[in-house]
């Protein structure tokens, strides 16, 4: 084991307040001057010549495009697919319903959730997703 002296030794750093204030000053300013030229460099590299035409660019890729009119689609399949569509997200929202335990304390969603299990019509869907959550 090592010979420790019992007895502290303290350490003093005395600063006059001239010091401490002149390196409070000089720190700053390097912060100052950091920033500037951080913000200059910056600057150059977004606003300079050879990158105005990536600018232009990402500009006209984050500007929204007008909302152009859709041309009725005459395909069939296409139709069918909407349809598909259509139906399936009316059949996930029936789904949903049925397994959400809060419709369980409503009665015009329990009739109507039984009536569509029963005959299912359209009148029947259009209430259970009316009267359900």
């Amino acid at each position: 084991m090592p010979y420790r002296p019992h007895a502290r030794r303290t350490l003093s750093i005395t600063l006059s307040p001239l010091q401490l204030i002149a390196s409070i000053t000089v720190g700053l300013w390097l912060g100052f001057l950091a920033i500037a030229l951080t913000c200059w460099l910056l600057s150059k590299l977004l606003f300079s010549e050879q990158l105005a035409p990536l600018a232009e660019a990402a500009r006209q890729i984050t500007q929204p495009k007008p909302a152009a009119v859709e041309p009725a689609p005459e395909n069939p399949m296409f139709e069918q697919y909407k349809e598909n569509l259509r139906k399936q997200a009316q059949q996930q929202a029936l789904d949903q319903a049925r397994s959400n335990t809060r419709n369980l304390s409503s009665p015009k969603c329990q009739f109507w959730l039984q009536q569509d299990q029963t005959a299912p019509t359209e009148k029947s869907r259009a209430n259970v997703l009316q009267f359900c959550d």
